[in-house]
C-alpha cells in the first residue's frame, strides 16, 4: 500500500491533520474514522484496503490534530462539521466511511446533516447511552466517570471507563454506588498528575455519550447506512448502542469479528481479528 501522505487542514478553531494513502482521483474514498482514536489507531486495517483510496484523521484535540479555540468540550455536532469540512477540501465525496465507537456516533451526525457526502456509512458499535432502555443509567454512569476524573484525575477516572464500557448488559440502578475499581488493576495511575487534558474524559465523553440521533433525517437515507456490532461485545454498552440504533432505523445490524476494537492489529497492545474483520468490511461495502 502507498506510504501515507500526511497534509493539514485548518478550520475553526483547530488545525486537523490527516493521512491519504493513495490515489484521492480513485472513487470511492473510503474513510476511516474513530473518536477519540486518531489516525494511529488505523494503520492495520488500511493495509487491507490496498485496492482502495483510504483517508483517515485525527479529531480536533487529538493527538496531530490541535485546537486553536476553546479547550472545553466538544459534541458529535463539532466533529461532524470537521468531517464534512475534510471531505470537501478533499474534493473526494460522496466517499465511504468506516467508523469506530464515538467516530461512528461523529458520523452519524455528519450523514444526518450532509448525506449527499456519504456513499456507505459502516458505524461500526456507537455508545449512545442516551438511546438505550437504561439511559438514564448508563448516563449517570458517565457523568460519575466524569465527576470521577475532574476530581481525582486520569487513572481514577479511565477505571471507571473501563469497567463500564466492558459491563455486560444493561446497567442497574445501582451501579454509580458500587465500590471504585481500582486503576491499578488497568496500570492505570492511581495519584493525580492534576492535568485535565485527556480527549476522551474531558473533551468528548458526555456529548457523544448523551447525543440524540436525527432519525428522522437519518430514515430517508438509511439504504446508505450499514450498523455493526462485534460478536464478542454486542451486549456491552457500544455494542447495545449500535444494535438500539439499528432498531430505530429499521436495520439488521451486521455481526463483525472480534469486539469492540476488533480491526485493530498490535497499534494499541490489543489485537482483534484485523484480517476476519476487514473480509466483512469489504463484503458490506460492495
Amino acid at each position: 500500500m502507498p506510504e501515507p501522505v500526511t497534509q493539514t487542514l485548518e478550520v475553526p478553531g483547530a488545525t486537523l491533520t490527516y493521512d491519504v494513502r493513495g490515489d484521492l482521483a480513485q472513487r470511492p474514498v473510503l474513510l476511516m474514522i474513530g473518536s477519540p482514536m486518531g489516525a494511529s489507531g488505523f494503520p492495520t486495517l488500511a493495509s487491507h484496503f490496498e485496492d482502495c483510496t483510504v483517508v483517515t484523521y485525527d479529531p480536533r484535540g487529538v493527538e496531530r490534530s490541535v485546537r486553536s479555540g476553546s479547550s472545553g468540550e466538544l459534541s458529535p455536532e463539532d466533529h461532524a462539521a470537521d468531517l464534512a469540512a475534510l471531505i470537501e477540501h478533499l474534493d473526494a465525496g460522496p466517499v465511504d466511511i468506516f467508523a469506530s465507537s464515538g467516530g461512528a456516533v461523529n458520523a452519524l451526525a455528519l450523514t444526518a446533516r450532509r448525506p449527499d457526502l456519504i456513499n456507505t456509512l459502516v458505524a461500526h458499535e456507537p455508545p449512545l447511552a442516551g438511546i438505550l432502555p437504561d439511559s438514564s443509567y448508563a448516563l449517570a454512569a458517565v457523568a460519575d466517570m466524569y465527576e470521577t476524573y475532574q476530581r481525582d484525575g486520569l487513572g481514577p477516572g479511565m477505571a471507571k471507563f473501563i469497567t463500564l464500557v466492558m459491563y455486560d448488559g444493561e446497567i442497574p440502578a445501582d451501579y454509580t454506588e458500587r465500590p471504585a475499581p481500582d486503576p491499578a488493576m488497568f496500570g492505570l495511575p492511581g495519584e493525580d498528575d492534576g492535568s485535565r487534558t485527556d480527549a476522551l474524559l474531558g473533551q468528548n465523553l458526555r456529548g457523544c455519550t448523551s447525543y440524540q440521533p436525527d432519525f428522522d433525517a437519518l430514515g430517508k437515507v438509511r439504504d446508505q447506512i450499514v450498523i455493526g456490532v462485534g460478536e464478542e461485545s454486542d451486549n456491552a454498552l457500544a455494542g447495545r448502542g449500535g444494535k438500539a440504533v439499528a432498531e430505530r432505523l429499521g436495520l439488521t445490524p451486521v455481526v463483525f469479528p472480534s469486539g469492540h476494537g476488533g480491526f485493530l492489529g498490535n497499534e494499541y497492545g490489543q489485537p482483534g481479528k484485523p484480517v476476519e474483520f476487514a473480509a466483512k468490511l469489504r463484503e458490506v461495502l460492495e
